[in-house]
């Protein structure tokens, strides 16, 4: 879904790539018992620290070079393997995406970790997410006591990943099948948005939604090739203020409004 910039990351989005069509990572031998919770809990935790090192040593376009604590401490307690398909559970821990049917997949652990830094966002602010996917995105954001309003174009994912964040307890977050492209006018202003796909140009309707001084995080280019990650921060006059950071790749952004 997306490739990291860093050389040292090259070997990760070979394996993404192998995952994506079923070749790569462990399985378990035949007769073997499932993961249980505690061996995810440390593979998570074991995940986070190894993210947390890879902005420490790379992630400049920071500037802080390290992620805010409320996203690491969300990191570390939204269980990934809850928004992964039975048959991938083993590989949730992964820092790579994989797939969760309909065509997408649930995001690379760490960009999902860059882009909840990006959003800016404290506990008790509203965010909106153009992509629901998973559900796991929306999950973190939530952790971080975000009020969260996400839609996704794909009704089976808009209501597994409802699903899933209920069962868990994700109060906070709230989710709809729909036309992301559009936003969700009835809960803005929002005070950052986060888009999950790609698209050429910055969605209208999301500009007209955002708060003044919020930002808006998005993968923005051509479709089928590289794309960069772009922090958009809305000045007092309407316009957008753009910093693009890295070279990323997601899927696009569907639907009639997108085309």
């Amino acid at each position: 879904m997306q490739a990291p910039h860093r050389r040292h990351r090259l070997l990760r989005l070979l394996t993404s790539a192998l995952l994506l069509l079923g070749l790569g990572g462990p399985t378990a031998a035949v007769g073997t018992s499932p993961p249980d919770a505690e061996h995810f809990a440390a593979a998570r935790q074991r995940l986070v620290d190894a993210i947390e090192r890879d902005v420490a040593s790379s992630a400049d376009y920071l500037g802080t070079g390290r992620l805010d604590a409320d996203v690491i401490a969300a990191l570390r307690s939204v269980p990934r393997e809850a928004f992964v398909p039975p048959a991938l559970r083993a590989q949730a821990y992964r820092d790579t995406p994989l797939p969760i049917g309909n065509g997408q997949t649930i995001s690379q652990p760490y960009i999902v970790a860059v882009m909840s830094h990006l959003a800016g966002v404290n506990a008790g602010e509203r965010v909106y997410e153009l992509g629901t996917g998973s559900g796991y995105q929306a999950a973190v954001l939530g952790a971080m006591g975000v009020e969260v309003y996400s839609v996704e174009i794909v009704p089976e994912l808009a209501q597994r990943a409802a699903d899933t964040l209920a069962r868990l307890g994700y109060d906070n977050v709230h989710v709809r099948a729909g036309d992301g492209y559009l936003g969700w006018p009835d809960a803005a202003p929002f005070d950052a948005i986060v888009v999950t796909a790609a698209h050429p140009e910055i969605p209208q309707p999301l500009i007209e939604q955002l708060k003044v001084n919020g930002r808006l995080v998005m993968p923005l280019g051509e479709i089928g090739g590289i794309q960069q990650l772009t922090v958009l921060t809305k000045q007092a006059d309407g316009t957008l203020d753009e910093e693009a950071l890295l070279p990323v790749r997601f899927v696009p952004i569907t639907g009639e409004h997108a085309r």
